[in-house]
């Protein structure tokens, strides 16, 4: 008998290329949208621990000084009278918390929750 050889044939089809694709792209726009959001939140956690070691001591002058740092580093998403400041013992803590919408497209965004003190920094 004659016998035919076929070998099988392996490798991405054209839809297997078109959805990593569109999967790459997803998380690229994904990652360009969140991206400046969690460095602007890098950039309120040192403003604020800069204000903490600029030895303020009242409510007015803690806010002064965070709104100086901020106003220095373009922080627009909050202002010195966003702070919440306590004193625990002898220490005073400084902290704040914020929400960032980002939308997506369409109808789509992430809410994201940010909030830091200076206890936990």
């Amino acid at each position: 008998m004659l016998k035919t050889y076929f070998p099988r044939q392996r490798g991405v089809s054209i839809l297997g290329i078109m959805l990593i694709c569109a999967a790459i792209v997803l998380v690229a726009v994904l990652a360009m949208k969140v991206t400046p959001a969690y460095m602007e939140y890098g950039t309120i956690k040192k403003s604020l621990q800069a204000t903490k070691e600029s030895g303020a001591k009242t409510v007015i002058d803690i806010q002064k000084a965070f709104q100086r740092n901020a106003d220095i580093n373009s922080i627009s998403v909050i202002s010195g009278k966003d702070l919440d400041i306590t004193k625990e013992g002898n220490d005073i803590v400084i902290g704040f918390h914020y929400d960032k919408k980002i939308p997506l497209f369409a109808n789509v965004s992430i809410l994201i929750e940010f909030a830091a003190d200076t206890n936990n920094m």
